[in-house]
């Protein structure tokens, strides 16, 4: 069904892609009709294939994130004991903004998932919504919200903590849903709400880092028995491979975008989203 070769290109673009904000669902549909494979995107056992490597770009991101997740989660342990989160309590305050970003993607990702899937799940709308993808990501640059300047050491918890708001972090996450219709980018939409609630590039890449971790590791441990049951069958070594591919290209990813960001923007991924998006529409529909 996928050979171990396209496994371990499936892999690595899921890797990349997932944490670029590029849209890694998209890129999934796209490009397999380009390479000339008889993968499409509804394909039983390729969306068996998908939560391999999901699962293992949560694991990553969980594994890169460990030390601050072990302080969120301790915050959140605090606000829990104590009924209240402590004003000078960053940690508390960071994890109950990522449970309050969670909830609309969850939900929406339940009750919307197939349906948006079936619906653009040819390679025509993902390129055209790929390019969508690329407006979006250079609108929130030009709309950015930008925080006032303030001289202070904090770091970027402390940052994320006092400027968003608990509406902030709620719409972040409904614009994570937007993810679900495929072209359209996972990173790059709670990147742009982050920018537009006025974080800076480099916090939006963690929040939107750290918000992914809960949303995808759920996604893919709910579909996991079917890995394991009959729907993995035949399947299961190309899983493995793609999953490891996945994993080194997600820790590689993570690490990259995190200092690119520190000084750059959203504005060369909107640019190659746009060209990309409407190039390959082009040569998908001739």
């Amino acid at each position: 069904m996928i050979s171990f070769f396209q496994a371990a290109v499936l892999g690595a673009l899921q890797g990349v892609t997932e944490l670029f904000p590029i849209s890694s669902l998209g890129h999934s549909v796209v490009l397999p009709t380009l390479f000339g494979w008889d993968i499409h995107q509804n394909d039983p056992f390729f969306l068996t294939f998908l939560v391999a490597t999901h699962l293992a770009t949560a694991i990553v991101l969980f594994l890169f994130f460990f030390q601050d997740w072990m302080r969120i989660f301790r915050g959140l342990g605090r606000s829990l004991r104590d009924r209240e989160i402590a004003p000078d309590d960053t940690d508390a305050k960071l994890g109950w903004l990522l449970v309050m970003g969670s909830i609309p993607a969850g939900v929406i990702g339940v009750l919307l998932e197939k349906p948006l899937r079936s619906l653009f799940a040819s390679p025509t709308s993902a390129a055209i919504f790929i390019a969508i993808n690329g407006v979006l990501l250079l609108g929130a640059e030009r709309l950015r919200k930008r925080a006032p300047e303030v001289a202070t050491e904090d770091g970027s918890d402390q940052r994320i903590a006092r400027r968003l708001t608990w509406g902030n972090a709620f719409g972040i996450g409904a614009a994570q849903a937007l993810a679900l219709i495929p072209g359209i980018s996972r990173s790059g939409a709670t990147m742009g709400g982050g920018l537009l609630a006025g974080l800076s590039n480099e916090d939006a890449a963690r929040f939107s880092f750290l918000l992914a971790t809960p949303i995808i590791g759920a996604a893919a441990i709910l579909k996991i028995p079917e890995l394991f049951g009959s729907q993995g069958d035949g399947l299961r070594g190309a899983a493995i491979v793609g999953a490891l591919f996945a994993a080194g290209a997600a820790w590689l990813a993570v690490k990259f975008l995190l200092r690119f960001f520190e000084t750059n923007r959203l504005t060369p991924f909107g640019i190659y989203c746009i060209i990309f998006g409407i190039t390959t529409a082009f040569i998908v529909a001739t």
